[in-house]
C-alpha cells in the first residue's frame, strides 16, 4: 500500500490533498464529510476586512435610516455595534473543534495594523497554520511597484512576528518574477506559499452595459502555471510549496509532485464531481504508485522539475520556440476549415 503522507508547514498531513477556502466549508456537515473523504487539512473560506467594513458600514445606515424623522422614532433604535471579525472567529473555533484534520485560517486585511490585528485574534481561535491573501489592484499610476512589494514584504515580517503559527503565502501569478518574490517573502518569514490565487475579474453585459462578476470554475488547463512554477521553484529554498487551480483528479496531484510541489489545493473539482471525488483521486494516486513501485511520495518529488531534469531549457520560454517551428503539427490535430 501506498504511504501518501507529506509535510506542509511544518504539519505532518496524511496526503497532498488540502481543500481549498470556499463556500464548501462553511458548513459543519460539509467539514465532517470532507474530513471523512480523506481530505487532509482544510483551508476555511477567508476572513476578508473589506466584507466586514461593507457590512459594518450598511449596518450602520440602516440604523439610522430612520432616526431624524422624530424622538420616538429615534428612540426605538438600540444601541448596536457591528460585531466586526467575531462571527468568523467563532466558526473558525467550532471548524476546529469539528474535525481532526488541520484547520488553515485564510486572511485578508487592508491595512498593516488590521493585519496583525486580525492574525493575532484568528491565531487565539487555534487553528493550526494562517493563509495570507495578498494582492494588489492598484488605484492610481503613481505608486511604484517597488513600494507595492515592500509593504507586502513587511506585512509578513509583522505578521510573523505577531504570532507562533506557520504562515503561508497565497500569491498572485503577475509578479515580474515570481521566483525572487518568493524568496524575499520567504527571508521575511513566509513558510510556504500557494501557487497559486485565483482572482474572479470583472466582465461586461453588453445588453445592460454593467459591469458585473460571474463565478467561473477553474478548469484542468488551469494547472499548467502552478506545474510551472513548482517545477522551477523546487529545491530552491528550504519553504514549502502548494499547487492550487486546475485539479481535478488523482493524476492531477500526481503531476504536481513529479514537478516538486509539497501538496495540492483543490475547490472547483469538489463543486463539479462532489465531496467524495475526494476518495477517488486519493485511489488513483495509490494505483499509480504502486504500479510504479513508490513507496512514498518523496520517492517521485520533484524527478520532473528543472533541477533534475537534463535539458536545461525544459522550463524556459525556449521550447515555444521549439513549437513554432513545428507548428505544421497543429493542422494535423486542427485543421482549418
Amino acid at each position: 500500500m501506498a504511504n501518501l503522507t507529506v509535510k506542509y508547514l511544518g504539519l505532518e498531513l496524511k496526503n497532498p490533498i488540502i481543500v481549498g477556502a470556499s463556500n464548501i466549508v462553511d458548513k459543519i456537515d460539509n467539514l465532517k464529510r470532507l474530513e471523512d473523504a480523506g481530505a487532509s487539512a482544510i483551508v476555511y473560506k477567508s476572513l476578508f476586512e473589506e466584507q466586514i467594513q461593507l457590512e459594518s458600514l450598511q449596518l450602520e445606515e440602516n440604523l439610522r435610516e430612520y432616526e431624524n424623522r422624530n424622538a420616538e422614532m429615534t428612540s426605538l433604535f438600540p444601541g448596536i455595534e457591528h460585531a466586526g471579525a467575531e462571527e468568523h472567529l467563532e466558526k473558525l473555533r467550532i471548524a476546529k473543534a469539528a474535525v481532526k484534520i488541520p484547520i488553515i485560517a485564510s486572511l485578508n486585511a487592508l491595512q498593516k495594523n488590521t493585519w496583525i490585528e486580525y492574525a493575532k485574534l484568528i491565531a487565539e481561535t487555534g487553528v493550526d497554520a494562517i493563509e495570507l491573501n495578498l494582492y494588489a489592484t492598484p488605484k492610481d499610476a503613481d505608486k511604484d511597484c517597488k513600494s507595492i512589494v515592500n509593504e507586502q514584504l513587511d506585512t509578513i515580517a509583522d505578521v510573523k512576528k505577531a504570532i507562533h503559527l506557520p504562515i503561508s503565502v497565497k500569491l498572485s501569478p503577475f509578479y515580474s518574477n515570481v521566483l525572487n518574490i518568493v524568496s524575499r517573502m520567504y527571508v521575511e518569514g513566509a513558510d510556504g506559499f500557494v501557487l497559486f490565487n485565483r482572482l474572479f475579474q470583472p466582465d461586461i453585459d453588453i445588453e445592460k452595459e454593467i459591469l458585473h462578476f460571474p463565478y467561473h470554475l477553474s478548469n484542468e488547463e488551469d494547472n499548467r502555471l502552478p506545474l510551472r512554477y513548482a517545477g522551477l521553484l523546487y529545491d530552491n529554498f528550504r519553504g514549502y510549496i502548494c499547487s492550487n487551480t486546475g485539479i481535478f483528479t488523482g493524476k492531477d496531484v500526481i503531476k504536481m509532485m513529479l514537478a516538486g510541489a509539497d501538496c495540492t489545493q483543490i475547490v472547483s473539482t469538489l463543486y463539479k464531481n462532489g465531496i467524495s471525488h475526494i476518495a477517488l483521486m486519493l485511489k488513483e494516486m495509490e494505483t499509480w504508485m504502486d504500479a510504479k513501485g513508490y513507496k512514498e511520495i518523496n520517492d517521485f518529488k520533484g524527478k520532473v522539475s528543472r533541477k533534475n531534469l537534463k535539458d536545461p531549457y525544459a522550463y524556459r520560454r525556449a521550447q515555444y520556440v521549439d513549437i513554432i517551428m513545428k507548428s505544421d503539427e497543429i493542422f494535423k490535430k486542427y485543421p482549418l476549415r
